[in-house]
């Protein structure tokens, strides 16, 4: 679970629902002040994420000239979804980024996904790469997550099919794992609020998809032109660093490890990230 440093966004944010051709999603808009902005990109975050992951990004993306717009998905947070798993196939999901995309009105965006994101980036890309202009995979793999961390989905899937989402989150603050544990008194009530708004359909579902995702990425390279960026922190428990290092070079993508990041350089670096994220951009 990504941890925010703060879920109060910052002056150059709207808070605001997107209205697409498949539904409303809630969104964090951030534009450049008083100038034009370069381009416009489109954040999607990982698995028990929310668009508030992506939060401490958007004041230097917006000062290098962004316009920046991070999502909830369907059932992440505060955007709805409904009660069946089949609604979160990752197909679906893939059509909702589609329709995200042609929303913002802006042209072909810089997409980026964060983990479980960047897979369902990948498959947006795969259905129509006409709307984007970059693909960002920040800390997603090629195929499923490793061993570990499906046992820990699995495990948690099991919990969500007979517990209520607080009762999950009990247990989590039993177990304390650092990550999942509301330890931080400056955002730990955020942080259950938003766990509590999740839908266990879309946990249950986007968790099963996390470990059964076939490896696409000669499909995904094979889309071109479109150029590519590989984004990590120097260490990761969900897929291995060495695989994302190989999965770019057969992507032919550029590669940017940020130093002393983990699973979520957004929230762990965040200005690196987006130093890194600027200087990638900026080339198209």
């Amino acid at each position: 679970m990504s941890r925010p440093p703060f879920f109060a966004p910052p002056s150059c944010a709207l808070p605001r629902d997107l209205a697409t051709a498949r539904g409303t999603f809630a969104v964090l808009d951030a534009q450049p002040s008083g100038q034009p902005h370069k381009g416009t990109a489109l954040l999607l975050p990982g698995y028990t994420g929310s668009k508030e992951d992506f939060i401490a990004l958007l004041e230097p993306l917006t000062e290098a000239g962004y316009r920046v717009v991070a999502v909830d998905g369907r059932g992440q947070y505060e955007t709805g979804g409904p009660e069946d798993q089949q609604s979160y196939a990752q197909a679906e999901l893939a059509r909702d980024v589609l329709a995200q995309a042609q929303a913002v009105q802006d042209g072909p965006v810089h997409l980026l996904g964060h983990s479980l994101g960047g897979q369902i980036a990948r498959a947006a890309v795969l259905v129509d790469p006409v709307p984007f202009r970059t693909l960002t995979l920040v800390s997603s793999g090629p195929a499923q997550i490793s061993p570990a961390q499906q046992q820990k989905v699995r495990m948690l899937s099991d919990a969500l099919a007979v517990m209520s989402m607080d009762e999950v989150w009990q247990a989590m603050k039993a177990l304390d794992p650092p990550e999942d544990a509301d330890t931080d008194p400056t955002n730990g009530e955020d942080l259950r609020r938003r766990w509590l708004r999740h839908n266990p359909s879309q946990l249950i579902a986007t968790g099963r998809a996390l470990t059964v995702e076939p490896d696409r990425v000669d499909a995904l390279a094979a889309v071109q032109p479109l150029p590519k960026l590989v984004l990590s922190g120097e260490r990761d428990d969900t897929w291995p660093v060495p695989l994302l290092d190989a999965m770019a070079q057969r992507l032919d993508a550029r590669r940017t490890v940020i130093a002393g990041a983990e699973h979520s350089p957004n929230t762990d670096r965040p200005a690196e990230t987006a130093a890194a994220l600027v200087s990638f951009w900026d080339q198209y």
